[in-house]
């Protein structure tokens, strides 16, 4: 390889940051996949949460670690461990390549299997022996094995549709499988030619803009909004094209499900039927299904055969614009929601944002906007503490030109905190906003039901830095001392101020720059068990200037 060249290597600080930097590098475009490279025995375990956390969320990234010499597997040498076993739940395929000459067909297989069916991660092991032998290869003759995504027949399409044309109140559910496919076109192009109104889920936000015409927010317990929730409740057919029906996202079946048709089209033949049984069922990747729903669709509007959906997106549209949370708060120390308030005037739609878990993440979905696909980039399902940082890092290596904003928590930032080292080494710029409670936040808010508050918070007196008021770790000396650049704020009017500080910041030193917000120690995020009983724990918005950077002004 330094002969012929070909790979570029980012050095991380801890195996489990490269296998989350793999990911974010894998996210960020389509067609990417990100590769990880560790030694034998605790890198590969260290993987562990990163392939979880792909394989969770389809992502395809390849963990490739070193191993002992074959003739030492049974007799336990050093660092030598069956990483296979050990991953083979957690992957498409998992392998110890026992014979120089499967080298090339293994990594066949995998790039075959990553990119088949539902995508996810793929993990060789090669032992040292294996890795020193030379072997005949032509790589002037090698070709990839062909890929295979199961793909909807005309006859489901046009049955999905004479369903669709029954339904006077129709939502499209659109799931992360549309982002993985990229084929968000698509799904703009069938919405708007049956005026249908879009709820993405989490994974799936940005697939049709945030300002679109269409989009009628999301629908959940927690990551949702409010006008996304009484559009579903009101809808009585519901189209999911790429999704998953999370847990996260219905709440109670019944509820969910009173009184409305569904129709699941998903690339996993098992996804069907998991969560509950669809009206009709139809397993096949998102892009071949929505190119055939499109090409149907046209076929059908030529005919004169499509139903005017303009009183119904109207109406969803209406609730865009009534039914809206506040974010403009002054109060000192700083709400959290005027924290998006200030990113969304600060950051523009070519922004990309990325995110794991906890009530920072939720207030995010419920506040921040999204214009474009990839454009949100979140851990979805497994959620790992740490997730972010090394996430950020990798979809920086991927597309160095797009300005990338993380978000994380107090505990979420502390995780994996080494590997800002990274940004710094090897100039990767972007804005960390970090929330600070000095809490966890989200554990605390569900310790609420059982009125307790119990090991869950994270402030301390910092002998070393009082300037912190008992919030404890000192992200900022922490961040520059790992080669960033840190800003903290205390007050509301600091942060739009603080973030285009950052913007110079970033630009001039090229390195990651932490913002960090101290805010008041309890707020407790919008959230409930179902879509008819979401708890709203602040005033809502009641003016346009409670809500200024809604993208649907607020009718007063």
């Amino acid at each position: 390889m330094r002969r012929d060249g070909g790979i570029t290597h980012t050095l991380a600080r801890h195996m489990e940051g490269a296998s989350h930097m793999a990911e974010g590098y894998t996210r960020a475009r389509a067609g990417n996949i990100g590769v990880c490279v560790g030694t034998s025995g605790p890198a590969g375990t260290d993987m562990i949460t990163g392939l979880y956390s792909a394989s969770a969320d389809s992502i395809p990234i390849l963990c490739i670690t070193g191993q002992a010499p074959v003739a030492r597997l049974h007799k336990e040498d050093f660092q030598a461990v069956d990483i296979a076993s050990i991953a083979r739940p957690l992957t498409k395929m998992a392998m110890t390549v026992l014979e120089p000459a499967q080298v090339p067909g293994a990594f066949q297989q995998a790039f075959h299997l990553m990119r088949s069916g539902r995508p996810g991660p793929v993990l060789i092991d090669l032992p040292f022996d294996v890795q020193m032998a030379e072997i005949d290869f032509d790589p002037d003759t090698y070709q990839p094995l062909p890929v295979y995504k199961p793909a909807a027949t005309r006859a489901q399409i046009e049955k999905a549709l004479d369903m669709l044309a029954q339904a006077k109140r129709p939502i499209i559910v659109a799931g992360g499988g549309i982002i993985n496919a990229d084929a968000a076109d698509l799904l703009t192009e069938f919405a708007e030619l049956t005026g249908i109104p879009v709820v993405p889920t989490l994974m799936g936000w940005g697939a049709l803009p945030d300002d679109h015409r269409l989009m009628a927010g999301m629908a959940g317990l927690q990551t949702a909004h409010r006008y996304g929730n009484a559009t579903l409740l009101a809808s009585d057919f519901v189209l999911g094209i790429g999704n998953r029906w999370a847990n996260r996202h219905t709440g109670g079946l019944a509820t969910y499900t009173a009184g409305r048709t569904f129709v699941h089209v998903d690339i996993e033949p098992t996804q069907i039927g998991r969560v509950f049984a669809p009206d009709y069922g139809i397993v096949s990747d998102a892009g071949a299904a929505l190119k055939l729903f499109v090409e149907v669709t046209r076929e059908r509007e030529s005919a004169g055969w499509l139903t005017d959906r303009t009183a119904w997106a109207q109406e969803c549209r209406q609730r865009r614009a009534t039914m809206q949370r506040r974010t403009h708060f002054d109060n000192v120390p700083v709400k959290p929601q005027r924290v998006y308030e200030e990113m969304n005037r600060a950051f523009g739609p070519e922004t990309r944002y990325v995110s794991t878990i906890g009530l920072s993440q939720i207030a995010a979905a419920q506040f921040l906007h999204v214009y474009r696909p990839r454009h949100w980039i979140n851990a979805g399902q497994a959620g790992p503490l740490g997730w972010t940082t090394p996430a950020a890092l990798g979809v920086c290596v991927a597309d160095p030109d797009t300005p990338v904003v993380a978000l994380s928590g107090d505990y979420d930032f502390q995780f994996m905190i080494e590997e800002l080292a990274v940004g710094a080494q090897f100039n990767l710029p972007y804005i960390h906003v970090l929330v600070n409670n000095a809490y966890l936040g989200l554990i605390r808010q569900s310790q609420r039901g059982f009125d307790m508050d119990y090991c869950v918070q994270l402030s301390f007196d910092n002998v070393n830095a009082p300037e912190v008021g008992g919030y404890g770790v000192d992200h900022v000396k922490v961040a520059e001392g790992l080669g960033c650049k840190a800003l903290r704020v205390t007050e509301p009017s600091e942060i739009g101020p603080a973030l285009e500080e950052a913007k110079k910041l970033m630009a001039e030193y090229r390195v990651p720059v932490v913002v960090e917000v101290i805010l008041e120690r309890v707020t407790n995020v919008s959230m409930g068990t179902e879509l008819d009983n979401v708890v709203e724990f602040e005033d809502l918005a009641e003016r346009r200037e409670d809500a200024p950077t809604a993208v649907v002004a607020l009718l007063d």
